[in-house]
């Protein structure tokens, strides 16, 4: 995914989010995602295997908005030159403009399109609006070969009403030059043990430290945290209208505020013109001296799109492992307005893009995509080999990250909430408030603004 040509702003994402009438609260039953969706099941409401598949005929119009290029590709390039009786009729808008031009005509029903594009911004937004078409028959038909997290992140009140043809789990990339100078190997399977939960990575942030004469930090920035942080997390922010703050989050604040205090990280913002040097073995810190740069934490489409063109001349002197926790950063979906006319062709086209094997095994070879069909990515995994991460089959240790992503812990307030809990950890680590003090500003902030204790 194409995230790092199409960051959204914060403000913009905050409306957008704020906008959102189901506002992500988890309720009822207590029962989220795919056990949601049994107890329908179980309850007679839908049958285990889904209804029989639309039989076509496969001919007619789909309107299909977007804000990104991937979905033009998936739509334009192969489902509509494998059913050419099928019109596209596809509109691209700029991701920070999407929500907006969207929101009115799904509202008011007038010139709506028929399927349209979901960020993982806002896609929960969407997926708990109430204006999208339910998609369960279609999960069902095709549950046995699809990974889990980018199902549940589509569910909402146990019926499924957004899907996804990737996966974008996230993994720790470090430099095999620095990890072999410093922790005495580059091996892949080596490193791992030094971070293999949050303990060993703050103790082995000291080793670098300390072998190093002071010069290495384990990232150049604390922002590169906050997504296995909040994957680690076991339940998501709100459960039954009551605001959870995770006891991980706790040992976020306490280990960044240790790695800044102790200088184990580079002190640059994350997308900063520092965060890119550390990349390349330029950052200095503010006396001029040299700081290396042993890992980033990024996702599927950092790699191809962040580290790749941006270090080409460190190209081989990389590798990956899953470092202390499972999580996953980006990704979109594709959901269908409930109101559009042609609800079994909207169904199709977003069945076909999102399960067909033939269809997601020719475009994870061609584009490297990781798809969200497990049982192609079990036929197609071994067969990768990365040569900027020396030869390490990126493929292969991707797919086995995704199965431990949660993706019950995904809610619809996530990013008002989270962009208020960055402000609390940055106030709490640069030492302007105590963590009690932050977190609790950060209670009355989200009461505020959400109305959520």
């Amino acid at each position: 995914m194409k995230k790092a040509l199409a960051i959204v702003s914060t403000v913009l994402l905050l409306l957008c989010v704020l906008g959102c009438p189901g506002g992500g609260r988890n309720q009822g039953s207590g029962l989220v995602g795919l056990e949601a969706l049994q107890a329908r099941i179980d309850a007679g409401e839908y049958a285990p295997n889904g209804a029989p598949a639309f039989a076509g005929p496969f001919s007619g119009e789909l309107t299909v908005w977007s804000f990104t290029d991937e979905l033009d590709n998936l739509v334009n390039n192969y489902y509509a030159k494998a059913f050419p009786g099928v019109r596209i009729n596809y509109s691209m808008t700029p991701t920070e403009q999407f929500p907006s031009r969207l929101d009115p005509v799904l509202a008011s029903g007038v010139g709506a399109p028929d399927l349209f594009a979901l960020e993982s911004a806002f896609v929960r937004k969407y997926v708990e609006s109430g204006q999208l078409l339910d998609i369960t028959d279609v999960y069902l038909r095709n549950k046995d070969r699809l990974l889990a997290y980018p199902v549940e992140v589509g569910i909402h009140d146990g019926r499924v009403y957004g899907m996804s043809w990737q996966a974008c789990p996230g993994a720790m990339f470090y430099r095999r030059s620095l990890a072999r100078q410093y922790l005495g190997t580059d091996d892949p399977r080596v490193v791992q043990s030094y971070f293999s939960d949050l303990t060993k990575f703050l103790e082995t942030s000291r080793k670098l430290k300390s072998e190093s004469g002071g010069s290495c930090v384990v990232v150049s920035s604390l922002g590169d945290l906050q997504f296995p942080f909040y994957s680690a997390r076991a339940n998501p922010w709100v459960v039954r209208n009551r605001l959870v703050v995770d006891p991980v989050l706790n040992q976020y604040f306490e280990i960044s505020k240790t790695l800044y205090d102790e200088r184990l990280e580079g002190r640059v913002g994350q997308w900063s013109e520092g965060w890119f040097a550390g990349m390349k073995g330029e950052l200095t810190d503010e006396s001029g001296r040299p700081v290396e740069v042993f890992s980033y934490f990024l996702p599927t489409w950092g790699l191809h799109y962040v580290l790749k063109p941006n270090t080409p001349a460190t190209s081989g002197d990389w590798a990956m492992i899953p470092g202390p926790v499972p999580y996953r950063w980006g990704g979109t979906w594709i959901g269908a307005w409930k109101g559009t006319s042609s609800p079994d062709l909207a169904k199709h086209l977003i069945e076909w893009i999102t399960t067909n094997d033939a269809f997601l095994e020719e475009y994870a070879l061609a584009s490297g995509d990781m798809v969200s069909n497990i049982a192609v990515v079990n036929r197609i995994k071994d067969n990768f080999s990365e040569p900027f991460l020396g030869g390490q089959n990126h493929y292969a240790e991707f797919a086995q990250m995704a199965l431990g992503v949660n993706g019950k812990l995904t809610q619809g307030y996530d990013d008002v909430i989270q962009a208020l809990f960055s402000e609390a950890h940055t106030a709490f680590v640069n030492g302007e408030k105590t963590q009690e003090q932050a977190i609790a500003d950060f209670r009355a902030q989200v009461q505020s603004q959400l109305n959520i204790r």
